[in-house]
């Protein structure tokens, strides 16, 4: 059974949800969460990680997760996972890194596919000529999230 928390963050409220141990999903909430909202141990601490990355303490998560995809997908979400704090890739680079050089767009489409944003960190992927591009969140929480990490980058 999913629980669902929410979490007001800088850069809107978040929608947390939990599986068997496991955080499933991490999204902006657009309004059509959940009634069924409680804390648990896992949320506790995924909120507790989650606000110290937003306030710079915090460069990886030792949070358990569980994204359901394809077999592309899950391989493109474990290239993000391998982008360090506060750099960035393009499409290309993790299309490459996954095996498949010419899927720079089947990148995109796994991008938007994330069900865990941030801890899975699909905003560290930008267009090839340095551009920011394909967020689901908004370019504008997408560039919130890179100039927070730049800002703390050791």
């Amino acid at each position: 059974m999913k629980i669902f928390y929410h979490y007001e963050s800088p850069i809107g409220t978040l929608c947390l949800e939990e599986d068997d141990d496991f955080i499933v999903g991490l999204y902006l909430d657009n309004g059509a969460g959940s009634a069924d909202s409680r804390e648990t141990v896992l949320l506790e601490k995924t909120v507790r990680e989650l606000s110290e990355y937003f306030s710079g303490k915090r460069t990886e998560f030792d949070i358990p997760v569980r994204a359901s995809g394809t077999e592309f997908q899950k391989k493109v979400w474990e290239q993000l996972r391998l982008i360090p704090y506060g750099e960035t890739r393009s499409y290309g680079d993790i299309a490459k890194a996954a095996g498949n050089p010419k899927a720079s767009r089947a990148v995109g489409h796994a991008n938007n596919r994330n069900p865990v944003m941030i801890l899975i960190p699909c905003h560290r992927v930008i267009g090839a000529d340095g551009s920011l591009v394909g967020f689901g969140g908004g370019i504008a929480v997408k560039k919130y999230l890179l100039d927070l990490e730049l800002q703390h980058k050791a």
